[in-house]
């Protein structure tokens, strides 16, 4: 019976560590929490479960959702797997390993949700788990569920994933930043969708800008700062680098059609931290 419960545990494996990762954003934690909901089945009669699929989610769902309530209170990286690799030539194929992560547009919208919405929406409209099934591991209603989903999907309105960055979404990027450092209000307003949606990750939280005209307006707030064009998990991006060296701020971009339709920025100096970042330049400038 071990062997058996163990292989039917195997099975499930991955499509538990996938709905831990979306809803942690750490790979990391998500095998913690996988392996956590192993020991917890292992401690069980498996014969009087009678949906080991929807007993093993619940239990991860569980498990998940005490992690983000933690990091509430002790707030934590979560960006270390987000891939930063400098544009000094072809922009990077599309991977397995880009194609699996988070991306980090996403991921700075997730981590202005609240727990219960944030395992509401993953749960719900990317694994396609019942709304009843959801509503056991928060403890509330299906309607109330439903209603926390709701709002989560209204915060991320996130598209599909670009293709990965393309010499022209590249030269779109940099026509922005040209615009941001010389204050030229027009440009930026041609190169910028109508209805772009810029998200900064700061130290007191997810700051949220919408349209084009705010954006524009903003824009030159880092314009001065000394910075590095990169690819961020396959899209163009920007990092700044303070003075002496430590990261400002990691920006990535999503261009379609032209134009910039979203704009993800991590500004908390400890999550910046956990990210594997290149070495600024020798004299800190404008991005190049």
């Amino acid at each position: 019976m071990p062997d058996t419960l163990a292989e039917t545990f195997e099975a499930q494996r991955d499509r538990l560590r996938a709905v831990a990762h979306r809803v942690l954003g750490s790979s990391a934690d998500a095998e913690d929490v996988v392996q956590e909901a192993w020991l917890r089945l292992s401690r069980q009669d498996a014969t009087a479960i009678e949906n080991l699929e929807g007993w093993l989610t619940t239990v991860v769902g569980r498990l998940s959702l005490d992690v983000l309530r933690s990091r509430r209170s002790r707030p934590e990286a979560t960006y270390d797997e987000i891939v930063v690799t400098a544009d000094d030539g072809p922009a990077p194929e599309e991977d397995a390993e880009l194609a699996d992560s988070v991306g980090l547009a996403l991921l700075v919208v997730l981590e202005s949700l609240g727990p219960n919405e944030r395992l509401a929406f993953v749960l719900h409209d990317l694994f396609a788990v019942p709304f009843e099934e959801i509503a056991r591991i928060l403890g509330k209603s299906a309607g109330a569920t439903k209603m926390l989903a709701s709002r989560a999907r209204r915060k991320v309105r996130a598209p599909a994933r670009p293709a990965a960055a393309g010499r022209e979404q590249r030269a779109v990027v940099q026509a922005f930043l040209t615009a941001a450092r010389d204050g030229d209000f027009e440009e930026l307003l041609r190169v910028l969708d109508p209805d772009v949606r810029l998200t900064v990750d700061t130290p007191d939280g997810v700051v949220v800008v919408l349209g084009a005209t705010n954006v524009a307006a903003g824009a030159r707030i880092g314009a001065a700062a000394g910075g590095r064009a990169v690819f961020v998990g396959g899209l163009p991006g920007v990092v700044a680098w303070r003075e002496d060296g430590t990261p400002l701020s990691v920006v990535a971009f999503t261009v379609v059609s032209g134009r910039i339709t979203g704009i993800a920025s991590v500004a908390d100096p400890v999550k910046l931290a956990s990210m594997d970042l290149p070495e600024p330049p020798e004299t800190v400038g404008p991005p190049r």
